[in-house]
């Protein structure tokens, strides 16, 4: 792989460590621990995958306590799942010596499990996603569509191995040594069929026949993934009225290439099914990680909406922004029928369709814009309302 250069992240922690403490959560390779590494220089961490560090707080959590001292006003506790017990201490060293910590995990699924004390509300929770346009100069659109924006991917000389290595060792060992499931070679096959359902409504029924796993087993993986934060649901948006809209939620993987390497898919070409969708999918991840990222946004900002009767919106932000996605340079009228039958409902500030095309125009109250005008207008926040 070829050397990386360190990339400011969106994501200030050192700003909000000066308020509270804070629970970094994301995937394995999204950048916590650089962001730790350039943003907390002079904290002391405790990283528990380190097996002295990990062994030495397993058998007496409280020697984290007797070894910080007055000068360790800001400390990092690396992969805090692994030893969940430690939060008890957090708390006591916040509430008594005003300690301001940093959680860093990438399941939340075995701290709600313990049944430990989560900071009661004493941390704010971040979830960092990979690379998103803001943060890179010069987005290689090609190359994100294909293998996805984690950090030693998209730098990587060789990519295609690079996200093979981590689907085949993250998505399955590492999910298998956190206990979160004992049958891999199930897991293996719902991860396989679920990557094709990438972008679609969940169809538990579908997925468990397909993957031949029992429907009930299929609910509890989709749980194991939104868990470990490595898929998110895009909820069903309830209100308009002009049309009965669907309940259903659809869901994505947290990465493009993620989705593409358990699919199996080689090259990407333009005017495919397949680059449509993963097209679609880099624009949910930018919104997904804007909403996420931006303080003040509820947890469900983000959502599609589809009615009964076949008319539907990628997305729907903060109940005021309609969203078309389409991966074409000459988007037709009748590609906007989405937008112009939720039009009707009179809600929006925004109707907008992102593509491809080169010069933003006007169809009616639409806007057709160029991918990179829509995303810097997002997050120049000039669609915020």
């Amino acid at each position: 792989m070829s050397a990386i250069t360190y990339i400011d992240r969106i994501v200030d922690v050192e700003q909000v460590l000066r308020k509270k403490s804070v629970l970094l959560l994301g995937p394995r390779l999204t950048g916590k621990s650089s962001l730790i590494r350039h943003t907390l220089k002079h904290a002391r961490i405790y990283n528990l995958l380190d097996n002295d560090v990990f062994v030495k707080l397993s058998r007496q959590p409280s020697r984290m306590r007797e070894e910080l001292t007055r000068q360790d006003k800001v400390v990092v506790i690396d992969e805090i799942q692994k030893l969940p017990a430690l939060l008890d201490e957090a708390q006591l060293l916040i509430e008594e010596r005003g300690v301001r910590f940093l959680l860093t995990g990438s399941s939340a699924r075995k701290l709600r499990r313990a049944g430990v004390n989560l900071l009661g509300g004493r941390a704010r929770t971040i979830n960092l996603h990979p690379f998103v346009s803001r943060e890179l100069s010069d987005l290689d659109l090609m190359r994100v569509l294909r293998f996805g924006s984690l950090p030693p991917v998209y730098f990587s000389d060789e990519p295609q191995a690079e996200i093979a290595d981590y689907t085949g060792t993250y998505l399955r060992e590492e999910i298998a040594a956190e206990g979160l499931t004992r049958n891999i070679p199930a897991f293996s096959r719902f991860l396989e069929v679920a990557a094709l359902c990438n972008g679609q409504q969940i169809n538990f029924t579908k997925i468990s026949n397909d993957a031949q796993v029992a429907r009930s087993t299929v609910q509890e993986y989709f749980e194991i993934l939104k868990d470990t934060l490595l898929a998110h649901e895009l909820p069903a948006w309830q209100k308009t009225f002009k049309r009965k809209p669907v309940q259903v939620h659809k869901f994505y993987f947290f990465d493009i290439g993620v989705a593409h390497c358990l699919k199996g898919v080689g090259d990407l070409k333009e005017k495919s099914p397949e680059f449509g969708a993963a097209f679609e999918s880099f624009i949910f991840h930018e919104l997904k990680a804007y909403v996420d990222y931006k303080s003040g946004m509820s947890k469900n900002a983000l959502c599609y909406w589809r009615s009964k009767s076949g008319f539907e919106v990628d997305f729907i932000l903060n109940d005021a922004v309609a969203i078309e996605v389409k991966a074409g340079r000459n988007v037709s009228l009748q590609e906007l029928k989405g937008l112009r039958a939720i039009a009707e409902e009179r809600k929006f500030k925004h109707l907008i369709c992102v593509s491809l095309e080169p010069q933003k125009r006007m169809v009616g109250a639409i806007e057709i814009l160029p991918w990179r005008q829509f995303l810097e207008r997002l997050w120049a926040d000039d669609l915020r309302v």
